[in-house]
């Protein structure tokens, strides 16, 4: 199926904020909404944010320096927190902000969980959680690994991985949500790992293929492809149908360290760093998306880089999210017809 005619590709339900521009919110009203009016609606620019008590104040603070979207994590569980609260708290907070002329209101993209929910029964009662609690972020996706059979080949996997994801697709298909798979290795390889099948295209194809369903997708970003030595564009163009959420995440291999070592020699060869400070060339990246009529955020995956990182991790991060931001065309200018 075409990428512009897929059900998924069409504008999930828009939510109207405090302080959107007159000409949007009737344009919401009327049904005319057409991203190519405001600003880079299409595709935003954002960060990932951990789940916790000091949530809706981190973004308070990150707010003024540009953020448009924030992916909120739970980390391995999300066990017993006050989802709700959470969900309250922060749109609140989203709520208050006042965007610029031509910013867009800032909003939550996603909201994941990173256990193996093929070996841990809380793990698949997260999955529906936040599955049934996306609606209160004003989000209609929700993120996390695949699973595993730790110590297993991949293929081993699909077959659990169809009995756990085949009840939770149709729990998400019921709730207008869609599922994203994060494509990262997690130091597994095709014969052997302990967390997450989702790593490569063989492995989408075959996932996509035990779970027939339309809410089933990734959850993409380049570094973990250019860890594999993969050139990401390929990949995104092949399967930009299918992803739902890009992580904004880079990497940097360091060719002298392979030359003399390989990458079985003990010596780290590649290191995940910051948009803007890896290879990745983001200017292509966004505009193969927007060939692709793609829609979306780019959420900035921080705390990985080994330079901006401890007290240069927020000056790295805004560093990253104006690096994309030029990458995507600069500053929005109306077309003055």
């Amino acid at each position: 199926m075409p990428a512009a005619d897929h059900p998924w590709r069409k504008p999930p339900g828009l939510q109207i904020r405090v302080g959107e521009p007159q000409a949007r919110l009737e344009a919401y009203a009327t049904g005319r909404y057409d991203p190519a009016m405001h600003a880079h609606d299409d595709i935003r620019i954002g960060t990932v944010v951990p789940a916790h008590e000091r949530t809706a104040e981190v973004i308070r603070q990150l707010l003024p320096h540009g953020f448009e979207t924030f992916q909120i994590s739970f980390g391995i569980r999300v066990g017993d927190f006050d989802v709700t609260g959470l969900a309250a708290a922060v749109g609140a907070v989203l709520d208050a902000h006042r965007p610029g002329p031509h910013d867009v209101a800032p909003r939550v993209s996603a909201i994941g969980v990173y256990g193996n929910p093929l070996t841990s029964p809380e793990t698949v009662a997260d999955w529906e959680r936040l599955i049934d609690s996306a609606a209160l972020f004003g989000c209609d996706v929700v993120a996390g690994f695949a699973g595993r059979i730790p110590g297993r080949p991949v293929p081993e996997s699909f077959g659990r991985f169809a009995a756990v994801f085949g009840p939770l697709a149709k729990r998400a298909e019921d709730r207008g949500v869609r599922l994203a798979f994060e494509n990262c290795e997690k130091r597994g390889t095709w014969e052997s790992g302990d967390w997450n099948i989702a790593h490569a295209p063989r492995a989408w194809d075959a996932m996509f293929a035990a779970v027939e369903s339309p809410v089933i997708g990734l959850e993409w970003e380049p570094c973990h492809q250019l860890v594999s030595f993969v050139d990401p564009l390929p990949q995104l163009r092949k399967y930009a149908s299918r992803i739902w959420h890009v992580h904004g995440k880079d990497a940097q291999v360091d060719w002298n360290v392979i030359r003399e070592h390989g990458i079985r020699g003990g010596v780290q060869y590649i290191h995940h760093r910051t948009p803007g400070f890896g290879m990745t060339n983001w200017t292509d990246l966004i505009s193969t998306l927007r060939q692709c009529q793609w829609r979306g955020s780019i959420d900035i995956e921080g705390f990985h880089d080994p330079v901006y990182r401890d007290a240069l991790e927020t000056t790295g991060q805004v560093a990253a999210l104006d690096h994309l931001k030029r990458c995507r065309g600069g500053a929005f200018v109306p077309n003055p017809w």
